[in-house]
Order: C-alpha cells, then structure tokens, then sequence
C-alpha cells in the first residue's frame, strides 16, 4: 500500500513561474549554473546552487553557500516571488517534449515506506552527495527538488486526473528554453483529494526513477527531526517529502553512452580482434543500437554495430542489463575498466545530446572509443528494483527532467 498526502505548496506566482522554475542542481556544474542565471535573479538556480552569488572559487559545501540559500529563499517569499498555499493541495505537473507527455501528481509520500522498501530503489547513493543535499534541506526547512517516482498502472487516478485537467484551467503553462513545455494544475477540491489518496492505496510500491540522492537526503533530514522531537506523532511534515508520480508508461529513457580515454595498451586492430571473441562486429553508419543487446562503437573515426553473443547473455535481471553485459564483458576484461564509478578513464554522456557528443569526444583526442546504448526499458528498471537489487551506474537518463522551483515542501516545526 502506497501512501499519499497533499501538503500547502510554497510556489512561484504565476507571473515568475517560468523565470524561477530551474533544472535540477545536478545537471550542470558552477560555472555552468553561473552562466545559465545571467539576466534571470528569479531562477531557483540561486537558491539550488547559492555558490553562484558568492565569490567565484568559493567552495559550494561552505556553510556560506547554505545560508545564503536560506537568505535568497526567504527573500523571494517576502517580495511575493514565492506564495505558500492556505490549505494542502496535490498538483499535477504534466512535461511535454516533441510531442509526448507525461503527467505527474504532486504529492508528499512518507519517509517510513521510503525505509520499508514500499518506496523502491534501484541505485546505490553516495555519502559526500547525500550530505549536500541534507544540510541544503535542513537549513532552508523544507524540500526543494522532487522525487522522481513512478507506479505501474492506477487507472482509477488516471480517470480523476484526466478529468481534472479537462476541466480545470490549469495555474502555470509555458514553454522552458529548452522547448519542453511545463503545465501545472492545483487540486484543492477535497472530493478529489480524498479519491486520489485511496485510488494510491491500491498501488503496491513506487519506484524512483531519478533523484535517489534527493530521496535519501529527504528521508535523513526527517530522521534527524524525529531524534530532535522524540514525542513525534508522525503527523508531522518532516515524516513526508516531496514526490511526483507518474505512470510508468508515459515515461521516456533516453540512452546513457560511454567513452573511454584508451584501449587499454591495445592498438586498434588488437582491439577489435579481443571484442569480437564476445560480440559480432560490423561495419555500421552513425549507430544508434536497434534493439536490446546491440550496442554502438566509434572508433578511428569509423562506427560499428556490436551485437551480444549468446553465450554472454543472462536472465538475471542485473547481469541481463545491455549496461552490465558491456561492462562485464567489455569494458572490464578488455579495456580495464574495474569500477566505473571511480575509474577516471571512463566517462558518461547523456543520450540527450546525441551521437553527435560522442564523435566529437573521440574525434578531439580526449577520448578513442566511445559506446552507444540501448535504452533501459521501465520494465527492467523495476525488475531489479523488485529483486532487491541495485543497476550499475549511469543506467538510465530520464528526459524531460522535472523542474525545480514550481514546488516546494515546507518541513514545519
């Protein structure tokens, strides 16, 4: 059983939201989030990122940065750039991109099924990005980036929502620089309310599909105000945090490539001779992979199509994973690739920004062979989830990305 609470939203005014609303802190670097603030003091990237209002060279894990989060937040409420809500409400936040939608419901979920494992993960987090995002909640007293989450079917909410959003005209809808279009609705019809909160009580689990840092940190700063107020009730608005959630099938994975700096001591030809004991190697066009267990190579300025033997195959829900069957069967044993979390020769590339990112990372040096993948499907994101299991790092590259600012959680007292 999932449970669902709705919560007085702090959000921008209407006339702000497009300027305010920002993508998520961990997308971009300082000096990128510098750059994309230019011309805009409303962006949530000043309250997100608050290193950039201070001196550049300033350390972003500064107490400074923090409290001038906390400054820059509480200023723009009482300049009326921010409002907060008289009554709980749920929102539905519906992203549009190239023609596709997805609609999410804007809700609190509850920190225990996050450690009941009703609340699904699939990622390992890590200790140094869980305790930024802890000090930047617990000293601005509230949840500013939401939870990506998912369900797999509720066709009783999808009727409410659907129905809504005809019906209703909705509080924000503008298009982001980036062309994704962002519309928002805010329920705050109890009748509603009340049919959404038991429609969800009939969901098993949610899966998070991005954010697993965000909901580990969100999670530990209710902890620690549960240690801080023993007589907690759990009532209390630091013992939910702030979620969206969708229908798994109105999500959209983009693919998640890799580039490596060298062959490992191996020449060219050596290379391919290795890889061909595992994979059937042919000569291709820029090669986005076909179907699962293909994969994409640029190397020497050629591509070529990889496609999986069968004995490297497997129906674990991990090993099965085209990610881990390249890293178990490629990138380690050939090019040394041991742990791709850590491992400096290995690099990431979002499949946003196309093959196109990959030639060029080659083509410049900086890189010699790059990977093209496959998109991990919802289905097998959950089946791992669901065996208790965690995916290997940079699986999945969720688009469009949920913006931050449009919602924000107060924690209370």
């Amino acid at each position: 059983m999932a449970t669902i609470r709705p919560f007085k939203g702090i959000r921008p005014a209407p006339e702000y939201a497009k300027d305010v609303a920002a993508l998520p802190y961990d997308v971009m670097n300082t000096e990128e989030a510098r750059e994309m603030v230019k011309g805009n003091p409303y962006s949530f990237l000043h309250i997100d990122r608050a290193e950039i209002d201070l001196p550049v060279g300033t350390d972003p894990y500064s107490p400074a940065v923090y409290e001038k989060a906390k400054d820059t937040f509480y200023d723009m409420l009482d300049k009326g750039i921010f409002t907060q809500d008289l009554l709980p409400n749920f929102y539905i936040y519906r992203l549009t991109m190239d023609g596709r939608s997805q609609t999410g419901l804007v809700v609190c979920t509850a920190i225990d099924e996050y450690l009941n494992d009703t609340i699904k993960k699939h990622e390992l987090t890590r200790a140094d990005k869980e305790a930024d995002r802890i000090r930047h909640v617990d000293t601005l007293n509230a949840n500013t980036g939401p939870i990506f989450l998912a369900y797999k079917e509720n066709a009783d909410a999808k009727a409410i929502i659907d129905g809504y959003t005809a019906a209703v005209p909705p509080v924000y809808d503008f298009v982001s620089d980036d062309g994704i279009g962002h519309t928002v609705w805010v329920i705050d019809s109890d009748t509603e309310i009340g049919m959404l909160v038991q429609s969800f009580a009939n969901v098993e689990n949610f899966y998070i599909a991005d954010g697993h840092h965000r909901n580990a940190s969100a999670v530990k700063v209710g902890l620690k105000r549960r240690e801080q107020k023993p007589d907690y009730t759990g009532d209390e608005e630091f013992n939910y945090y702030l979620s969206v959630l969708f229908p798994a099938d109105e999500l959209f994975i983009l693919d998640y490539n890799r580039v490596v700096k060298d062959l490992n001591g191996r020449n060219e030809q050596e290379f391919l001779e290795k890889i061909s004991e595992n994979f059937k190697v042919s000569p291709a066009s820029p090669c986005h992979p076909p179907r699962r267990h293909t994969f994409g190579m640029y190397l020497g300025g050629k591509w070529y199509l990889l496609e999986a033997k069968d004995h490297i195959l497997s129906h674990d829900p991990v090993d099965g994973l085209d990610v881990s069957i390249l890293q178990n069967s490629l990138l380690a044993p050939v090019l040394a690739i041991g742990d791709p979390r850590t491992d400096k020769r290995i690099d990431f590339v979002g499949g946003i920004r196309g093959l196109g990112e990959l030639e060029r990372r080659v083509d410049s040096g900086e890189m010699q062979v790059a990977f093209s993948m496959f998109p991990t499907a919802m289905d097998e994101l959950m089946a791992v989830a669901d065996a208790g299991r965690t995916m290997p790092p940079k699986s999945t590259w969720f688009e469009p990305k949920l913006r931050s600012g449009l919602f924000i959680h107060d924690l209370g007292e």
